[in-house]
């Protein structure tokens, strides 16, 4: 008795198993035809967005080969400073970069793209007086503004 019981419990669970595993069919399948609804300020937000991105990639600082000018080198961080306010202050348009290599400060001045502008600021400077030691042009990797990047990728 308790076998048949058993036998008829299994097949009547064996057979709803399988009829679970048929496939529904599904409405996007019966109608082959899918619909989006998008919000139209996706599309304005993703071109401000394009915009902003292709004007902060023109913006950005470029490096390149170039010259910059050794102006000072000093274990005196009270003269590198008068220096490094002097040159700001007489010669906006180009930077100062102060930079501390144990026990020296070493002043780097400008972004020179051409050894002969570096040349004449060298010039400048030894006419201004306010650096009184030698000055030194280097090669080195320089920052390149975006406006003189453009012009010579054009």
């Amino acid at each position: 008795m308790k076998l048949s019981v058993a036998f008829i419990l299994i097949s009547f669970l064996s057979g709803s198993a399988t009829f679970a595993q048929t496939a529904m069919v599904d409405s996007a399948q019966k109608v082959n035809n899918v619909t989006v609804l998008k919000d139209p300020r996706l599309d304005e937000l993703a071109r401000k967005m394009s915009e902003y991105n292709e004007l902060m990639n023109l913006r950005k600082a470029r490096t390149g080969k170039g010259y910059r000018l050794m102006v000072l080198t000093t274990s005196d961080r009270a003269q590198a400073m008068s220096v490094r306010t002097s040159l700001i202050q007489q010669f906006p348009d180009h930077k100062v970069y102060m930079i501390f290599q144990s026990p020296f400060i070493k002043l780097k001045f400008g972004n020179f793209v051409e050894k002969k502008d570096a040349e004449d600021v060298r010039k400048q400077l030894i006419k201004s007086g306010i650096i009184t030691g030698n000055i030194y042009i280097l090669p080195e990797t320089i920052e390149v503004k975006p406006e003189a990047a453009l012009s010579e990728e054009e």
